[in-house]
């Protein structure tokens, strides 16, 4: 995709993760690759719901703008960072708080990737962060052991992020993990929900490498 393409992408799904409630306020960050140099990244402080192409702030790899800008990153962009500089596939990073999901982050629940196909093939293991000051060096640092063997994360008493090999593939994820989030907790609230057998789970994995954004 060119720039422009990027621009309008990145704003078309921050408009429907706002809209699907993923996000709220000025809550949430996403970022995208525009080449080996530079990402581009959501602003601070902004709605994600009603952001327009020329809001949007490139930084280079260290986070700093690289455009005469009054707009500034999010401080959450360490935790971008971090993703890019680790997994060198991924190609976009969104962090959201997706209300049943950070439900799960909350109450210190793990999301099984064995109950539905699509956790394991679209989520894989959901790795869980533990509890860091947001913002702070603290969130990447307790992140990256994690990056090498996932791509989907519940990050404690936070929300949650994803990594993917697009902006749509992110987004695709997040929308999941929110879906199979609910799924799990009316199961859970019906009766103990049974896992896929082993059989068909094995398949799964075996089409879904875990960690991989293909």
């Amino acid at each position: 995709m060119t720039e422009l393409q990027l621009r309008a992408t990145l704003c078309e799904v921050g408009r429907r993760l706002w809209q699907r409630g993923l996000i709220g306020a000025s809550e949430g960050n996403l970022s995208v690759r525009l080449n080996s140099k530079y990402l581009l990244c959501t602003p601070s402080g902004a709605s994600k719901g009603h952001l327009k192409p020329n809001d949007l702030v490139v930084i280079d790899l260290k986070g700093n703008p690289v455009r005469d800008t009054d707009a500034r990153p999010s401080s959450e962009i360490k935790l971008h960072l971090r993703c890019y500089q680790i997994r060198k596939d991924c190609q976009a990073v969104i962090h959201a708080h997706p209300q049943t999901a950070t439900g799960f982050a909350l109450a210190g629940e793990e999301i099984p990737d064995n109950l539905m196909p699509e956790a394991a093939i679209v989520l894989g293991s959901v790795a869980t962060v533990p509890f860091a000051m947001p913002g702070t060096n603290e969130v990447p640092d307790l992140l990256e052991p994690l990056l090498p063997d996932h791509k989907t994360f519940l990050l404690s008493n936070h929300g949650a992020a994803v990594l993917g090999k697009d902006l749509w593939d992110a987004y695709n994820r997040m929308e999941t993990l929110e879906r199979v989030a609910r799924i799990v907790l009316t199961a859970r609230l019906i009766d103990a929900p049974l896992p896929m057998p082993t059989k068909a789970f094995d398949y799964f994995l075996a089409h879904a490498l875990n960690g991989s954004l293909d």
